[in-house]
């Protein structure tokens, strides 16, 4: 089974990429993020139309998380546990056949230091909670979306220009391997450990043209989905097409039974 992750950055904006790509076949499970919509606003029937199933987590103008397939999506769950006054939508998990998956958007977190960058780190250690629960679970997990984290040096083109930054700061990037050194795989490094992979251009300064990219959407497997890994990637196509995302999907392989 083939599962994708995709800032769409406006789903509104972006439809007829997100159909096409479903219709394509190029993946039986999406995870979307930056809906920038409510949940009475999502296009359902277009999802209807071309057979896909849908689970969605909206926000008016900014955020929203949804999960997309065609095959049936059970045991849904919006928010991030842990503080019930965040009323951002950023976290919508659920199960496709036996995973169990989650579409997540983490905060920027800039400008930082700031309340920004406080409340990035504090959902970080909201998701690490949930993370080690589903964990002991011992199901095959994958938390995939747009995590703002640039993990390494090689996951940007320029480690320079991104220093002081939220997404490549130590605290962020610290969070971000703890989820790594409880178990959790990130599944494009395990297929593909070295060179300069990107998921996001931004769209100045020729950046997309260029290929000054960050690797900054993940999918991170528990050892039960890692243990049936076949393949990962990204998939650098919609990220040329006409009124793109500036996000690309990336996508990995998991063996089903």
């Amino acid at each position: 089974m083939r599962i994708a992750s995709w800032n769409v950055n406006s789903m509104k904006a972006r439809l007829g990429h997100v159909t096409d790509y479903c219709k394509a076949g190029h993946t039986d499970i999406i995870l979307c993020q930056e809906l920038k919509m409510t949940d009475e606003n999502f296009p359902y029937d277009a999802f209807k139309e071309i057979g896909w199933n849908v689970a969605v987590h909206g926000q008016k103008t900014y955020n929203g998380v949804a999960i997309l397939s065609p095959h049936p999506i059970e045991n849904v769950e919006i928010g991030l546990p842990g503080d019930d006054s965040d009323e951002q939508a950023r976290f919508i998990r659920a199960d496709i056949g036996d995973l169990h998956v989650a579409s997540i958007y983490l905060p920027n977190g800039n400008p930082c230091p700031g309340p920004k960058f406080d409340y990035k780190l504090g959902w970080m250690d909201r998701l690490d909670i949930v993370a080690e629960e589903l964990l002991q679970s011992e199901r095959p997990v994958v938390l995939g979306g747009d995590y703002n984290i640039i993990p390494q040096a090689i996951d940007c083109y320029d480690e320079n220009a991104w220093q002081g930054d939220a997404l490549y700061h130590p605290e962020s990037r610290s969070r971000f391997f703890k989820l790594l050194h409880k178990g959790y795989t990130d599944a494009f490094r395990s297929i593909h450990p070295e060179g300069a992979h990107y998921s996001f251009w931004d769209y100045q300064a020729g950046a997309w043209q260029k290929n000054n990219g960050i690797r900054i959407d993940h999918l991170l497997l528990s050892p039960e989905a890692a243990n049936r890994l076949e393949n990962a990637g990204i998939d650098k196509g919609p990220r040329g097409l006409e009124r793109a995302s500036d996000h690309t999907p990336i996508w990995c392989d998991i063996k089903t039974d």
